[in-house]
């Protein structure tokens, strides 16, 4: 394995999330600050503030381990990232 290979991986899981466990999103979870806490870190790419918008999320009722996860994980995310994308309602 190249030194490229964990770091391409980690891209790939940020903008697809896992394909074999698809996740839905419920549209209560959408509150004003979600969207403008997402939104914001697409325009800015702010996303050292994805820990922010997990809490967020999970104040507006998300129970969802992918999700919530997905937003506190240290590693980097892209614009793109499956999380925002989704939203965003731009995957």
């Amino acid at each position: 394995m190249d030194v490229e290979s964990p770091f391409q991986i980690a891209l790939l899981h940020d903008i697809f999330g896992n394909p074999f466990h698809p996740v839905s999103l419920d549209p209560s979870w959408l509150t004003s600050t979600v969207v403008a806490l997402a939104e914001g870190i697409y325009q800015g790419r702010t996303f050292d503030r994805m820990p922010i918008l997990a809490d967020a999320l999970q104040d507006a009722g998300c129970d969802n381990d992918d999700i919530l996860t997905h937003c506190r994980d240290v590693g980097s995310h892209v614009r793109g990232c499956w999380v925002v994308d989704l939203i965003l309602g731009k995957g």
